[in-house]
């Protein structure tokens, strides 16, 4: 195994282009270097980004926040504008892990590793995040929707990595909120996540967008829910249907750690609680 850690993201992206084997980034490394113990992932080359100045930390604009790909979950969860902006995606990039996971893991690292039930993916789509890919012939921008193909697969192609995910400037009277369903209070996977964003005018929602985690190959857009909610102020008989919205959109698998059955029941009552707190975050009563 060669280990390269390039001070660019151009000579990092070269890096990955030209190598012929099986080629990975590391940043936090928690997902990598653990599959790499347990002998499930052998690296031909390895390319720390960690050095890349343009991959460190959060930076506001005049469009929104750039959050850069190897800047870790702890520093995020200490960035109090980046909480006030969107208070749904912090919470969900803070519970990737104990204390000591959130020091590494970062953002990018979650999505590229491409779990259907991964934590940051649903609160980063609902709030329209954008993601900045890098490669030896140049640079473009995707939605983060467009990232993740199926379990453990990304649209990202050989040479390609993400420098940095843009998360735009919320629109007044906006909220989001992001709740998942784990069996243990801690550490854990999720089971089913729900990520609401939505924006009020005159205490209506106006704007809404609601996002599933873990009920399908990758995380689930449900336009039927946030029909459901806009043009109204939340009342009982719109989330009612925005739950039932949740739930019909739902292809879960069968497992130990929850049956078909249950996380499409779940879904519906997470999509409506998370509605509930980016309303009243959005300063809806």
């Amino acid at each position: 195994m060669r280990y390269e850690a390039p001070n660019t993201t151009k000579e990092a992206a070269a890096l990955l282009a030209k190598e012929k084997g099986q080629a990975f980034v590391l940043a936090g490394g928690t997902d990598l270097i653990v599959r790499m113990r347990l002998g499930m992932t052998e690296p031909d080359l390895v390319v720390d980004i960690k050095n890349i100045a343009s991959m460190q930390g959060v930076t506001r604009t005049a469009t929104g926040t750039r959050i850069g790909a190897a800047t870790s979950g702890a520093v995020l969860g200490e960035n109090k504008a980046l909480i006030k902006a969107w208070p749904g995606v912090v919470e969900a990039v803070n519970l990737i892990g104990s204390d000591q996971i959130q020091s590494r893991c970062t953002m990018v690292g979650n999505l590229c590793n491409a779990s259907p039930a991964a934590d940051s993916v649903p609160a980063m789509i609902a709030a329209g995040a954008k993601a900045q890919i890098v490669s030896p012939k140049g640079r473009r921008t995707v939605a983060v929707e467009k990232i993740v193909t199926g379990p453990g697969q990304t649209s990202l192609k050989k040479g390609e990595l993400i420098e940095s995910i843009t998360l735009p400037k919320p629109l007044p009277r906006s909220g989001d909120a992001y709740l998942r369903f784990i069996p243990r209070t801690e550490m854990d996977i999720a089971v089913v996540s729900a990520a609401v964003s939505l924006t009020l005018e005159r205490g209506v929602v106006k704007k809404a967008r609601v996002v599933l985690g873990a009920v399908a190959p990758t995380a689930v857009i449900v336009p039927a829910a946030a029909k459901a909610i806009i043009g109204t102020k939340l009342d009982d008989a719109a989330l009612e249907k925005l739950a039932k919205a949740c739930s019909d959109m739902c292809n879960p698998i069968d497992d130990k750690r929850g049956t078909i059955e249950y996380r499409t029941k779940v879904a519906g009552v997470l999509g409506k609680r998370a509605a509930k707190i980016a309303f009243q975050r959005a300063g809806g009563s």
